[in-house]
């Protein structure tokens, strides 16, 4: 029923726009001894760009910490001895600084710099193109890059979109679009979009997602492609309307019955086949349901992959 209601959406970008599977692109310019702190660092994370790391980077002599923390939405922080390495969000790794992007840094100081590539997820243009004729408001919310938001925001479409968020910051605008009337969507899969999807009036996941984020969706779609984002709500839409349908049929056929039955001219078989026939009336119309989705099968070009997409509700 919140899935029929959303009038507005909001999407993460990494690992629900784009597969979530960023790769290391400046390998070749990170001294081989920082890229073996920054690989130390990031296997202790779940966070896509630090597995890019933790997984391309190849590490000689493990680095090897005091204590290792996580701050969510922010990075990893370690030290040894005297020394406190960060890897992370470069306004929070680095002292007083106003740089974006991915940065390794020895107390305080920018040591190494990361850049990545991811690729958009199956299915995204036409998602976003659909939802943007449907729905009031379509945006992008990403905790990552001013460059890489705007490369993905150009590529998908998107007409509003905002960088440089913190988890706290996503929850913020779904609250402010609330207060303004829209009965928000979001979709997201990351460790930092948990509070967001709690926040949203529904919320997806892909199945890829964090179990966290997994947790906190209301569905959570098995396949990778996004189009399972219009498929849901097609299914909910027509789902409200046969659900309506069997109500009406259920007041319009006790209109009926009922009187008859009250005057005396209804025996116990006629009554046995009446309530029968009246709970196969509704369930044959509520199976008309399935006929939706066998329909964009067929419809589907052989090449494709089916339109509908299992979902976990």
């Amino acid at each position: 029923e919140r899935l029929a209601e959303a009038g507005s959406a909001v999407f993460d970008k990494t690992g629900t726009l784009t597969l979530g599977q960023p790769r290391l692109t400046n390998l070749h310019e990170i001294p081989p001894r920082l890229l073996d702190v920054a690989q130390a660092l990031a296997s202790h994370s779940r966070h896509p760009l630090s597995q890019a790391i933790a997984q391309q980077a190849g590490r000689s002599t493990p680095a090897t910490f005091d204590d290792v923390s996580e701050l969510p939405g922010f990075g990893m922080e370690a030290r040894t001895g005297d020394i406190v390495w960060r890897l992370g969000r470069a306004s929070w790794a680095a002292s007083a600084s106003e740089e974006n992007g991915t940065v390794l840094t020895r107390n305080g100081d920018i040591v190494a710099r990361f850049t990545f590539a991811d690729e958009i997820r199956p299915g995204a243009r036409s998602t976003i193109d659909t939802l943007k004729k449907r729905l009031r408001r379509v945006e992008m919310l990403s905790g990552d890059a001013e460059p890489a938001c705007r490369h993905v925001a150009e590529e998908l479409g998107f007409n509003h979109w905002r960088c440089n968020l913190l988890p706290a910051d996503k929850v913020s605008r779904i609250e402010e679009l609330s207060r303004n009337g829209h009965k928000v969507m979001m979709v997201g899969d990351g460790l930092n979009d948990a509070p967001a999807l709690g926040a949203a009036h529904v919320s997806l996941a892909p199945a890829s997602a964090a179990d966290i984020g997994r947790n906190a969706a209301d569905f959570v779609f098995l396949h990778g492609n996004l189009s399972a984002v219009t498929t849901a709500m097609d299914v909910a839409l027509r789902a409200g309307q046969l659900i309506r349908q069997n109500l009406g049929i259920a007041i319009i056929y006790n209109l009926i019955a009922v009187p008859i039955a009250i005057l005396g001219y209804v025996t116990p078989l006629v009554a046995a086949i009446a309530m029968s026939g009246s709970s196969i009336l509704v369930i044959s119309n509520a199976l008309r349901l399935m006929r939706m989705g066998i329909t964009e099968k067929r419809s589907a070009p052989k090449t494709a992959k089916p339109a509908t997409e299992p979902l976990r509700a």
